[in-house]
């Protein structure tokens, strides 16, 4: 047996092919440096967060992330709300400078807010944070603070800015706006109404506000903005031929779909007047619905936007794996939409749960970047520990097949973030147990029902 400073190895035995998977190199802090041995390779622990922890940097802002993770964005619903004044909508709270001070702590290479509106009147919900040039206060310091939380640490952190368009809740907003008088079904016991297609002086309307609250970011110290293209928000709404019916130059062809993003990438860049500020955008790679967004537009948006000076970030809200072999959902559509792209960054978000096809999916060339939502909201220092070899795997949990149940748990644990308090655990089947019997007690009849009935409708 040999000493070493970092770790103590075997020479292996004469002719013998020799590897120990039990030796395990207790170096005293990350990042971990491989000594390079003809008889012993490093455990695949190390391996994956030697690749992982490699900086990222972003060709048209010259911006460099720490590492490859980012925190993917997730509604918060922890700024203020009133039902009958607008006005006192939307300011950030301790509770979320609280939140995003902890995921700072994480060491996640970029920090994504989640769903920054920019209307105080069309919100995706309550405690939605809010940047609107109508509110007669704009809460800058409330943002300086929250991006100085998120970047005490070394995190990039960019501002999601959204509009939901026809998808609010008619409690909030009972004359909604959209590309088309295309209703939303009702889902979940949550009503929506028939939206009012925007005029052209409402769609510059739409541009300008985008843009106001991107160089409002930029003043308030965030490095970037995410644009909201998917989940069916207003943006996703132009680019879907289901939602979609205008027969101006914002309908139509792909081309005239894509116009309202495009327009609003450039206002931004006039406004912000700084290049080293990353616009980014979240886009579906496609609906698996008739008439919705399909992959090869999905690739035609793509080139559009690294055309415009954006990366962009795939993402679809219906969790159904792309492959049954590869754990991230949509590394399919990002290997095929790869060879279109020159400069772009790649970040894929959905299904990454270990080091080993996070590293894979980095090494193989599908992605730059790992995007993780939930799993955070559970382990607020998950990437840390996968840096360190700590751990290589995200926490489990007992939920049954039920996303909708995954989706709420992560919103508690959110605002139990935010408060400073203990996160619940829900890998045990007793706390499991006791939110769903809380969760039936609180939702409508109608979801109460649903679920009851046909469990497997939520999948």
């Amino acid at each position: 047996m040999f000493r070493h400073a970092q770790f103590a190895f075997q020479e292996p035995c004469e002719g013998m092919q020799y590897k120990d998977e039990r030796l395990w190199w207790s170096v005293p802090q990350h990042p971990f440096q491989p000594f390079q041995h003809p008889y012993i390779m490093p455990p695949p622990e190390v391996s994956y967060a030697v690749t992982l922890e490699q900086p990222v940097t972003f060709p048209f802002s010259g911006k460099t992330a720490k590492n490859k993770f980012m925190k993917s964005a997730m509604s918060e619903r922890l700024s203020t709300f009133s039902t009958y004044d607008p006005t006192e909508r939307g300011q950030p709270t301790e509770e979320l400078v609280r939140l995003y001070e902890t995921w700072a702590m994480g060491d996640v290479g970029i920090i994504v807010t989640g769903n920054i509106q920019i209307k105080k009147d069309h919100l995706e919900a309550s405690g939605n944070a809010i940047i609107d040039r109508d509110l007669p206060r704009d809460y800058l310091s409330n943002y300086k603070a929250v991006a100085k939380a998120a970047k005490s640490h070394g995190s990039l952190v960019l501002g999601q800015l959204s509009h939901p368009g026809r998808q609010v809740s008619i409690t909030i907003q009972p004359y909604p706006e959209s590309s088309s008088d295309i209703e939303h079904p009702s889902t979940s016991g949550v009503l929506f109404a028939r939206p009012t297609p925007l005029t052209k002086d409402g769609i510059r309307d739409i541009v300008q506000r985008f843009a106001y609250a991107a160089a409002f970011l930029w003043r308030a110290g965030f490095d970037g903005v995410q644009i909201h293209a998917a989940h069916g928000y207003l943006l996703h709404q132009f680019l879907s031929q289901r939602t979609n019916n205008r027969t101006d130059e914002y309908g139509g062809s792909l081309e005239n779909r894509m116009r309202l993003l495009l327009e609003i990438i450039a206002e931004m860049k006039r406004e912000v007047n700084d290049p080293t500020f990353l616009i980014s955008v979240k886009i579906s790679c496609e609906d698996e619905i008739p008439n919705g967004i399909h992959a090869d537009a999905s690739i035609v948006t793509a080139t559009s936007l690294e055309a415009s000076g954006c990366r962009s970030d795939r993402d679809q809200r219906k969790d159904t794996p792309a492959s049954s072999v590869r754990e991230a959902y949509f590394i399919g559509f990002a290997d095929r939409v790869r060879p279109h792209m020159r400069q772009s960054k790649i970040a894929v978000t959905g299904g990454f749960r270990t080091t080993c096809a996070m590293a894979e999916a980095i090494r193989s060339g599908s992605t730059d970047v790992i995007g993780i939502a939930r799993p955070l909201t559970a382990e607020p220092f998950l990437v840390k520990d996968m840096l360190r070899g700590i751990k290589v795997r995200a926490k489990t949990d007992k939920f049954p097949p039920i996303q909708l149940l995954r989706i709420a748990a992560s919103a508690c644990q959110i605002a139990e973030i935010g408060n400073g308090e203990d996160i619940t655990d829900f890998d045990s089947s007793f706390n499991v147990s006791r939110f769903i019997a809380r969760m039936l007690k609180e939702l409508p009849a109608s979801m109460s029902e649903l679920l009851a009935n046909n469990p497997s409708a939520l999948q």
